[in-house]
């Protein structure tokens, strides 16, 4: 392999990881947070706003519902959102949150 070939291949490895990004979770839209209302909201209609969670767990005997987003670019801003909503025994919002890096 020549020299110039080499140095073309390491030139497109360096643009791909400096103009790489990447996601995880499933973006949702969190300007919906606001109807969310604890002893009021039920599974259903947390579902109906925001589309199935990232991830279903179970925490001190209640359901939670935990709603991610993060994106990653190596030469922009990241952005990162994390809504957790715990559900009581009959399907309630029992506590929820937000989390993220935008304004």
């Amino acid at each position: 392999m020549n020299c110039t070939r080499v140095l073309n291949i390491i030139l497109l490895a360096a643009l791909l990881f400096a103009f790489g990004c990447g996601t995880a979770g499933k973006n949702f839209d969190e300007s919906l947070y606001k109807n969310i209302v604890a002893g009021t909201t039920t599974y259903n209609e947390v579902q109906s706003m925001f589309g199935s969670p990232f991830k279903k767990g179970v925490q001190n005997g209640y359901k939670v519902w935990t709603y991610e987003y993060n994106f990653y670019n190596a030469l922009g801003k990241n952005i990162t959102k994390d809504m957790v909503i715990v559900f009581d025994q009959s399907g309630v919002v029992k506590s929820h949150q937000m989390m993220t890096n935008q304004p």
